[in-house]
């Protein structure tokens, strides 16, 4: 084991009190491993103060690595600080990264959370290597909910700077009558984001699939709409 990682299991086990802990239950459908746990404000402090005192001043290669080593053994937290430590070190991504990324997309991933949590980082290099946008498409025709999910969710950190945009409503569509609920609630949900910078080309795109997109998807994209917008989209035929 890293002895960074023996530090950072120290540093989380001096905060775990009952004050500083949490049902996650509540949030999810899926039956959790660990059902309770530490606060993120609580989780994000510490992870912070490694960050500044320890990881972040190792080669980025050595910071994933350790990464990889969180994930793989199977702690409660591990996702937690190895998807936030590859998050904030975007600026150091290499387009060989995302192979590693995509892995633990596949490996690690078994909820909305984590997914949306790793899909800050496959959004953040998304948007250093737009280029790549053609292997996260595959993921929209995936049998794993999470993949079709991060398909989605992964874009909406390019399309806020502008990139990608087509390649939204292309992976809406082939979303558009997936039947699982986190599915649904993820491209809606991307389709909102790309209404906030493209409102007339989300606009569009939903008005013309209004009348077959599920009911979760359309109020998820819907939702900042003027109100006598939602209300048409919301007529159905």
């Amino acid at each position: 084991m890293h002895a960074l990682i023996k530090k950072l299991r120290a540093g989380v086990k001096a905060v775990d009190k009952p004050a500083n802990r949490m049902n996650y239950q509540r949030w999810f459908k899926e039956k959790l491993d660990h059902p309770e746990g530490l606060k993120t404000p609580v989780l994000r402090k510490v992870s912070n103060r490694f960050l500044r005192t320890a990881v972040g001043r190792l080669d980025k290669d050595e910071i994933l690595d350790i990464c990889d080593e969180l994930l793989s053994s199977g702690w409660q937290y591990s996702r937690f600080f190895a998807f936030d430590w590859s998050m904030k070190i975007a600026r150091r991504y290499e387009k060989k990264d995302f192979s590693r990324f995509e892995r633990w997309l596949k490996t690690y991933v078994d909820n909305w959370g984590r997914c949306d949590s790793l899909c800050g980082v496959l959004g953040l290099a998304l948007v250093k290597f737009p280029e790549l946008s053609a292997r996260r498409m595959k993921w929209a025709g995936s049998k794993n909910l999470w993949l079709r999910r991060a398909s989605a969710v992964s874009l909406m950190e390019p399309v806020k700077r502008g990139l990608l945009l087509e390649d939204v409503f292309k992976t809406a569509e082939v979303l558009l009558m997936d039947e699982e609920d986190m599915v649904e609630k993820g491209y809606g949900w991307m389709l909102k984001v790309t209404g906030d910078h493209f409102f007339d080309q989300a606009h569009k795109f939903v008005m013309k699939h209004k009348d077959v997109m599920p009911r979760t998807a359309l109020r998820y994209a819907i939702e900042k709409w003027p109100k006598a917008e939602r209300l048409k989209a919301m007529k159905r035929g």
